[in-house]
């Protein structure tokens, strides 16, 4: 399912606050709903950007990147003391089951959408956590972000975690970006 990786060369473009206009923080804050000494998960971290911006509202935050080049980028723009940098890919986190209380992705989740990597989450995300996916509709303009053939809508990122047994809390495509918010179950069906 998933697509290409994001070019670590570019990373001082994920600085850029006119991506606040595709998801805000307050908005971004609303859908996950952590508490203050939750442990989250930010789901392709990269430079740190909205893992700055989420990081005095919640107790610790795993900020995932798979590429080193976006750990060191992350280094250079401050990292929070309650952040901890990992590099793993979605599909296999070096973290326990129920470790996070929730997790959010910021425009990759068309980069690691795959059945592995949502049988993670349902392994890493406590029984009753949010799942929030931001990212890059393929029903926009395809001006920004990856081309518009690596895209997913907004129906289908919710189908996928549906067919995880995620239940569903709001599912919306908008003019350039979709927001899908899922529920891990609270009575899990799966293996730890």
């Amino acid at each position: 399912m998933g697509h290409h990786t994001f070019d670590a060369d570019g990373a001082e473009r994920l600085e850029d606050e006119s991506r606040y206009a595709y998801l805000s923080v307050d908005e971004l804050l609303a859908a996950l709903d952590p508490g203050p000494d939750d442990r989250v998960g930010d789901l392709g971290s990269g430079t740190g950007f909205y893992t700055r911006a989420i990081a005095p509202q919640v107790g610790r935050i795993l900020a995932l990147d798979l590429q080193p080049t976006m750990h060191a980028a992350f280094e250079e723009f401050g990292v929070p003391v309650t952040v901890d940098r990992v590099t793993a890919t979605i599909d296999a986190m070096p973290v326990r089951m129920d470790a996070l209380a929730g997790a959010y992705s910021t425009m990759t989740y068309h980069e690691f959408a795959s059945d592995e990597a949502l049988m993670e989450l349902t392994r890493v995300v406590e029984p009753g956590g949010r799942i929030v996916i931001a990212d890059w509709s393929a029903s926009g303009a395809g001006d920004r972000g990856p081309p518009l053939s690596e895209r997913y809508d907004a129906e289908t990122v919710a189908r996928h975690f549906e067919d995880h047994g995620f239940d569903l809390e709001r599912v919306a495509d908008r003019r350039e970006t979709l927001v899908v918010v899922a529920r891990n179950p609270a009575e899990p069906t799966r293996q730890s």
